[in-house]
C-alpha cells in the first residue's frame, strides 16, 4: 500500500469521480484509476461504487476513508514539522467565507479579512490559500467533513455541535426600510418591535445564511413566521431593494 494510492482514493470520493480528481492532482484519469484498482486488490475489498454518474465510496470504502485521510494527515504533519524545525512553513490551507466578508464593507466595520489574510500570506508565503464563498450552514457542513479548515460565518447561537468558534464581529440585526415607510414614524427611539414585522414582505438572505437563520429564530421567538417575499445573496443588494420599497 502506498500514499500514493490513499491519496488518489480520497481525491476520487471528495471530487465524486476520476476526471476531477486526475485534474486536482494533477494526473491522467487512467493513471488514477490504476492506482484505486490496484489499492482495491492489495485489500480485497471495493472501495468505490462506479454504478452512477458520480462515484460513491462503498460501504467498505466509507469505513477506510477515515484511516486514509488520517494516514495522509500524519505524513503531512511529519512534513510540516520538519519544515518548521527549517524555519520552514508549508502547506496549504482551504478557507470559507460568506458572500460579501472580503469587500470593502467588511473593513470598514472593523474586521478586514483581506488583510488577514494578506498578513499570513506575508509571513508564509509558502502556505497555499484556498477560498471559496459558501453559505453559513454548506460551510460548518464542509468543516465537520474536513474538507475546510477554517471558515468565517455566520451562527445565530452557539457553535455547531463538532465545531469550535470564536467571534470576530458581532452586530445587532436592524431593519431597512424605505425614507417614508411607516415604520420609520412608529419607531421609538429610532427602535421597533420585531413583530411589527408580522405579516410584512421581507428581503433576506437565502435560507443556510447564518443572518436568516438569525432572522427565523427572533421571529419564533416573537411568535410569528417571517414573511419573505424575496432573497438576495449580497448583503448590499438587500438594503438596495428595500430603498426601493421592494420589502
Amino acid at each position: 500500500m502506498e500514499l500514493a494510492q490513499l491519496r488518489y482514493f480520497v481525491a476520487v470520493v471528495e471530487e465524486g469521480g476520476f476526471t476531477r480528481a486526475g485534474e486536482r492532482l494533477h494526473v491522467s484519469q487512467p493513471g488514477v484509476s490504476a492506482q484505486v484498482r490496484q489499492l482495491e486488490r492489495e485489500l480485497g475489498q471495493q472501495l468505490l461504487d462506479r454504478s452512477g454518474r458520480r462515484v460513491r465510496p462503498t460501504e467498505a470504502g466509507e469505513a477506510v476513508l477515515g484511516y486514509a485521510r488520517a494516514a495522509l494527515a500524519a505524513v503531512e504533519g511529519v512534513r510540516r514539522t520538519a519544515d518548521e524545525f527549517a524555519g520552514l512553513l508549508r502547506g496549504r490551507v482551504s478557507v470559507g467565507l460568506v458572500s460579501g466578508a472580503a469587500g470593502a464593507g467588511a473593513a470598514v466595520r472593523g474586521f478586514d479579512v483581506v488583510a488577514v489574510l494578506g498578513d499570513f500570506h506575508d509571513a508564509y508565503p509558502l502556505v497555499e490559500l484556498a477560498l471559496t464563498e459558501d453559505t453559513s450552514e454548506r460551510m460548518a457542513a464542509a468543516l465537520r467533513r474536513g474538507e475546510l479548515d477554517i471558515a468565517l460565518l455566520g451562527l445565530p447561537g452557539a457553535a455547531p455541535p463538532g465545531l469550535s468558534a470564536q467571534v470576530v464581529l458581532d452586530e445587532p440585526l436592524v431593519a431597512a426600510v424605505r425614507a417614508d415607510d411607516p415604520l420609520v414614524r412608529e419607531a421609538v427611539a429610532g427602535a421597533v418591535p420585531l413583530a411589527a414585522l408580522r405579516d410584512r414582505p421581507l428581503i433576506s438572505l437565502p435560507r443556510g445564511t447564518g443572518l436568516r437563520a438569525v432572522l427565523e429564530q427572533a421571529a419564533a421567538a416573537a411568535g410569528f413566521a417571517p414573511r419573505v417575499d424575496v432573497e438576495a445573496a449580497a448583503p448590499s443588494v438587500l438594503v438596495r431593494l428595500a430603498a426601493r420599497g421592494l420589502g
